[in-house]
């Protein structure tokens, strides 16, 4: 079993001297760079730079990659110093910790780069660092450090300090990181479900699209709920006080035609209506549905019906026609 490691990080004299047996058994650079969990490029690039008249040799390869890192070209970053082990830590097994958790950030979904500077702020105690800090331990780019933060800034998990005495900027996470990304995640199923219902309105809920963006509304909006709770009980009860006017009424109204027969400020009937299209689960067997006209009714949820169900609800009504 070989176990993935973080792409970022370097390649080992263990590593070498593995890539050189498995060279000697005759693998490509393809099956070695999975078994050691890199890209093939790496690999690739590592035999091409450290081979010699004899092939691959890891001993060769790694005093050569040692000479290479005295011999920094002018304005490159300076190694990373060993970080100061104030706690007694083990400081091989804090660095091992970072690239596994950023390792894992990537994995989710995150950049590469992303991830390597919200581990690198999460494992440090402080939870703040410089452009600089950040650029000397990880040793990139500062345009990567930038890229990558306004990235986590769009997360809502990181955010700027200044300090003008020094005139530098920090980058900081909070010990409420994760109340916040979750918040913003939820705002974000939101969105998500406010997009489908404008979908099933231009497209129909009876057709096939129409039908499947329904679908992503109801399951984003469940989801929302699930993550921050819903509305409170005064919104849910104002979101069944609109749908049995609605239903009472038995044919469409505007927001003004509502907030006159209910008694209520216009406003009061927006929201309600807002938070009868954002959590339909709320009405149960009975949906919100807006009109071309920008006037509301009330329907079934087609889903609680199976389409031979509808089918023979639709023949006994025409049968009782006139």
């Amino acid at each position: 079993m070989h176990t993935a490691r973080m792409p970022g990080s370097r390649l080992t004299e263990q590593d070498r001297r593995r890539i050189a047996a498995w060279l000697t058994e005759g693998l490509g650079c393809a099956e070695i760079a999975r078994r050691l969990g890199r890209p093939t490029s790496t690999i690739s690039r590592e035999v091409a730079r450290n081979s010699g008249p004899g092939g691959y040799r890891a001993d060769h390869a790694q005093q050569s990659t040692e000479r290479r890192s005295r011999r920094r070209p002018p304005g490159s970053p300076p190694r990373a110093p060993a970080a100061r082990n104030t706690h007694g830590r083990n400081a091989e097994a804090v660095r091992s910790y970072a690239e596994g958790f950023a390792a894992l950030m990537v994995e989710i979904g995150l950049p590469r780069m992303a991830g390597r500077v919200l581990a690198q702020l999460i494992t440090t105690d402080s939870g703040a660092l410089t452009s600089a800090d950040l650029v000397r331990q990880l040793q990139v780019s500062p345009a990567s450090v930038s890229k990558a933060i306004a990235y986590l800034e769009g997360l809502d998990v990181v955010r700027r300090e200044r300090d003008p005495r020094r005139r530098r900027e920090w980058y900081v996470i909070g010990d409420d990181v994760w109340r916040r990304a979750w918040t913003a995640s939820a705002r974000k199923n939101i969105m998500w479900a406010d997009t489908a219902r404008r979908g099933v309105r231009i497209f129909g809920a009876t057709t096939p699209a129409g039908a499947r963006l329904d679908e992503m509304a109801r399951f984003f909006a469940r989801l929302s709920v699930n993550m921050t709770g819903g509305p409170g009980q005064a919104a849910i009860s104002d979101v069944l006080t609109v749908l049995a006017a609605l239903l009472h009424a038995g044919e469409p109204l505007t927001v003004e035609q509502l907030a006159v027969a209910l008694g209520w400020h216009p406003d009061r009937v927006t929201g309600s209506l807002r938070d009868a299209e954002r959590y339909p689960d709320i009405g149960g067997p009975v949906m919100l549905q807006t009109l071309e006209s920008g006037a509301y009714t009330v329907t079934a949820r087609r889903h609680r019906l199976t389409a031979a169900q509808r089918e023979a609800l639709n023949r006994h009504r025409q049968r009782r026609s006139p």
